[in-house]
């Protein structure tokens, strides 16, 4: 084997064990968990914004940024359900590139995969402490997901992970709402199949154990935008697409049928302003007919203290995103202002 195995790392009840959460705390994630599922149930009438940076770079700005979503939350609590989004892994396309706080908790420094289990634990503790949000991230490394199992209130499984299966199981076995991402080819069957999946209960390997999932009846769709035959982003927000959403969930036969409709990446071309229009688009679609309505669940939407994005560096900004360009904090809260007007 071509690999050097460079040194053992805590298992996730050593590392919970040294960050805890207490019971005050557990009782506010099961809380913000008990919100979200009663929206996917149809409990609830409440709007998602699973909403922040595209990638959580430093802790201090990203605290910064869901501080300022607390007041924004609280303002709007009778109509939006806030989720924060802490994204501490990310995929690569090529493999090269900043993977996220997991792997480099300092961009500007060598991967250091033991200081970026503490570095995510922490700021998610930091989070749900501060704030009281139970925060979403992307569930890149099924096997991780047990360093933060106790603090997250929502996952997404990513456009170029939906396929695989470690991820479906594992998502089966969670008791959060779990997002399913259309692949990147936009091929809306390996999504409903995703789901499917993980609505089912599974016998597998999990962690070196024999396990067996209950099915997680939240699993859910989520509209990203696909990359065309010509390798050009093309948009799968619009009604017509909706409405396409709402015939595949009536011919699955599945629980809790939904989606989140994610405004940037390919929806958006990855032109991070756009994400204003978009949101709006898809409201108006949900004013136009009760079955998207009842369908569309929220919106994912990703943003920052500053507009765009900057390369890693000596000299970054403030709270600019180093991954995807993302909507500024100005624009974002107008924006939450603007969708609780409109509903």
């Amino acid at each position: 084997m071509n690999m050097n195995f460079y040194r053992k790392l805590p298992i996730p009840q050593e590392i919970k064990e040294q960050y805890p959460v207490s019971d005050k705390l557990r009782a506010r994630r099961d809380a913000c968990v008990a919100d979200l599922k009663a929206v996917f149930e149809g409990k609830s009438d409440k709007f998602i914004l699973v909403i922040g940076p595209c990638s959580a770079d430093h802790e201090e700005s990203v605290l910064d940024y869901i501080h300022r979503l607390r007041t924004v939350q609280d303002k709007v609590a009778d109509k939006i359900l806030i989720v924060p989004r802490i994204y501490t892994n990310k995929p690569r396309t090529t493999g090269d590139g900043y993977k996220g706080m997991l792997h480099q908790p300092d961009p500007n420094a060598e991967p250091d995969l033991l200081g970026g289990i503490i570095s995510i634990r922490r700021l998610h503790l930091r989070a749900l402490e501060e704030t009281g949000f139970g925060c979403a991230d992307e569930m890149l490394y099924p096997e991780n997901h047990r360093y933060l199992s106790d603090l997250l209130a929502y996952v997404a499984v990513g456009a170029r992970s939906v396929e695989n299966q470690q991820h479906r199981l594992t998502a089966s076995g969670l008791d959060i709402p779990v997002g399913m991402k259309n692949p990147t080819c936009g091929d809306l069957t390996v999504m409903m199949n995703s789901i499917t999946a993980a609505q089912h209960s599974h016998m597998f390997l999990y962690r070196g154990w024999e396990v067996k999932s209950e099915g997680n009846p939240h699993a859910h769709a989520i509209l990203r935008g696909y990359v065309d035959t010509k390798g050009r982003s093309a948009p799968n927000y619009h009604y017509e697409d909706l409405m396409h959403l709402c015939e595949a969930y009536d011919k699955c036969g599945l629980k809790n049928p939904a989606v989140i409709v994610d405004t940037n990446h390919a929806n958006s071309g990855k032109q991070c302003l756009e994400q204003v229009r978009i949101a709006k688009e898809v409201l108006h679609a949900c004013r136009h007919s009760d079955d998207v309505k009842r369908l569309v669940k929220g919106l994912m939407i990703e943003s920052y203290i500053e507009d765009g994005a900057q390369k890693i560096g000596a000299d970054e900004v403030y709270g600019k995103s180093i991954t995807d360009p993302c909507l500024g904090w100005e624009k974002t809260e107008r924006l939450i202002y603007d969708i609780a007007d409109v509903l």
